[in-house]
């Protein structure tokens, strides 16, 4: 698909009215590197389904999730930040008896008050243990796909560790067997295409995909996997696990398109809203087994530098007034629930203890957004870490991330793979045994990653006539061009110039995006007022859910599945 045929379904839609309340398809990659789509300058991997709804609706440049997986799911689905639901602190894990609390009334509940028919496809990641926490239970009349964190795409197995590991797939409440040598993202496409043909369009969809890709699969076997004829989209990267990458994003991509032609066909592009979001930053230069990236911005997932919590997102729909732009206006992911909740015609007010706020109408018509900060996190255990965004600003404490805090470029060459392998066997030492044994090819091409030079002056967090937050603030029409990080010219004292487990960091995001210069020593009237706002969050928050592996959730107990093990 072309931005050619876009523009024709958007004119074919123009000017439509309904009374009905928009359908509603929200689509989330696991691990997506901020620059790993091609709308963010990615000379690497084409995303021109991606691309389509970006450049053809509005781009979220100044986006924002969790650092990793299960924070993001709980803020998206109840409109509440991790440390106010419990789960401010990793993922839930194998046997964990944990999950998203059951008082918490989360997003297809909400919508299902509002008439509509709820469907989940993929990744749960919220807790499983008992069956009341799964997602049948809890507002979607179907799911199809699995509930842990990771598994392989084609035998549907999840290991936790080599004791701890069965199959883990299901249609509602059964497990489903005999899928094995099936790829992942083509079975939740054909269900996502099926759920829309079989929908009665008299009644709104709401269509919750949330896609296994990118995410690694199991350690003990090939931890990225895709069907060859997607890789061999991608023979100009020479680096073999990158190949892989591009390969498993280029069938995410495909599934995409095939969604939106679904809808188009159905007659439902009409009212419909499409948002798509990661779920956190990339997990690059091989930590955990992966190849994604985040370049130029600093870190990796499960840090809180910007390559951690800074998101690919978009929303497209022809119901926004205002479409083909850039929003640079603070968007996070607790926004989603009341902002489409607002476009659905709720009552935003029926949301109760929400830390997301309605952003439908600065959305839908390209004005300054009602958000003004963003807390990233804060954990609360012994080496724990907060990081807090206020307007410009950015502090960091702890240790949000020190060993993996660099600027990773792209894996292209072969040896990429070990020149820039800093520090990544540290959770899982024998990956890089795994990888050398893999076929390397010969070097033939580069990348050049262009960055340019800019500069704003540091103004005080008060000033709001400042250039950087103009510049912050300011949205602008893109016009086909891919929306670029530009960082300036990186100083030598880059990556020594802050050890927030020392004392706290300050930067000025909107003109230092990729974390460069530590400004808290000349601007320490700013890191108080900052420390001061982290404290009264901190007052907030619950303590984390977090709990033990329980060995009767094992799936040698089970007849080798994950199932839920617990009866409340």
């Amino acid at each position: 698909m072309d931005l050619l045929y876009w523009a024709t379904v958007l004119a074919l839609c123009s000017g439509c009215v309904t009374d009905q309340r928009p359908n509603i398809v929200f689509i989330v990659a696991d691990d997506l590197g901020y620059n790993d789509v091609s709308f963010h300058g990615s000379n690497q991997i084409r995303t021109p389904n991606i691309d389509a709804l970006a450049y053809t609706g509005i781009i979220l440049n100044n986006y924002y999730v969790s650092p990793i997986c299960t924070p993001t799911r709980g803020a998206l689905m109840t409109g509440r930040h991790p440390i106010h639901t419990g789960l401010q602190q990793g993922v839930i894990f194998a046997s964990q008896k944990y999950g998203l609390p059951l008082e918490e009334k989360i997003m297809p509940q909400w919508f299902q008050d509002l008439g509509y028919r709820t469907h989940m496809i993929g990744k749960w990641h919220l807790g499983m243990f008992a069956e009341e926490y799964l997602p049948t239970f809890r507002g979607f009349e179907s799911h199809y796909g699995y509930y842990q964190g990771a598994e392989g795409y084609f035998d549907h197995t999840y290991e936790a560790n080599l004791d701890y590991w069965g199959i883990d797939w299901r249609r509602n409440l059964n497990l489903v067997r005999n899928e094995t040598n099936m790829y992942s993202t083509d079975l939740f496409t054909l269900e996502a295409v099926d759920i829309i043909n079989k929908h009665n369009t008299s009644e709104p969809l709401f269509l919750y995909l949330p896609h296994q890709a990118v995410h690694r699969g199991n350690i003990d076997g090939d931890p990225l996997q895709a069907p060859q004829h997607y890789v061999d989209r991608f023979l100009h990267i020479k680096n073999y696990h990158r190949r892989l990458y591009a390969g498993m994003l280029a069938a995410l991509d495909d599934s995409i398109g095939q969604v939106v032609k679904t809808l188009t066909a159905k007659q439902m592009m009409d009212n419909t809203i499409i948002v798509f979001t990661t779920d956190n930053g990339g997990p690059a230069n091989g930590f955990d087994a992966n190849a994604a990236n985040n370049f130029p911005l600093r870190g990796i997932k499960t840090t809180l530098w910007e390559g951690g919590v800074r998101g690919v997102g978009l929303i497209n729909s022809p119901l926004l007034k205002k479409q083909r732009y850039v929003s640079n206006h603070m968007f996070h992911v607790c926004d989603w629930l009341p902002t489409l909740y607002s476009a659905a015609g709720g009552d935003v007010r029926d949301l109760t203890n929400l830390d997301g706020v309605d952003q439908w109408e600065s959305l839908t018509n390209n004005e300054k957004g009602r958000r003004t900060e963003i807390l990233h996190n804060i954990d609360p255990s012994d080496n724990g870490s907060a990081a807090l965004r206020v307007g410009d600003y950015k502090i960091l404490v702890g240790d949000v991330g020190m060993n993996w805090d660099d600027w990773y470029p792209p894996w292209q060459n072969p040896n990429d793979t070990d020149r820039y392998h800093v520090n990544n066997t540290m959770k899982y030492g024998h990956i890089k045994e795994i990888w050398k044994s893999k076929k390397q090819y010969q070097y033939t091409t580069n990348v050049n990653d262009e960055i340019h030079e800019s500069h704003v002056d540091e103004m005080n967090i008060d000033s709001k006539e400042s250039l950087s937050q103009q510049q912050s603030m300011e949205s602008y029409n893109h016009n086909g061009q891919p929306v670029k990080i530009h960082c300036g010219i990186k100083p030598e004292n880059a990556s020594t110039n802050c050890d927030p487990r020392i004392s706290p960091c300050l930067y000025n995001i909107a003109s230092d995006p990729c974390e460069y210069n530590n400004i808290a020593d000349s601007n320490k009237d700013i890191v108080i007022e900052m420390m001061v706002k982290l404290m009264q969050y901190g007052n907030t928050a619950v303590p984390p859910l977090n709990k033990p592996m329980d060995p009767a959730g094992n799936p040698k107990y089970h007849n080798g599945a994950w199932v839920p093990w617990v009866k409340l």
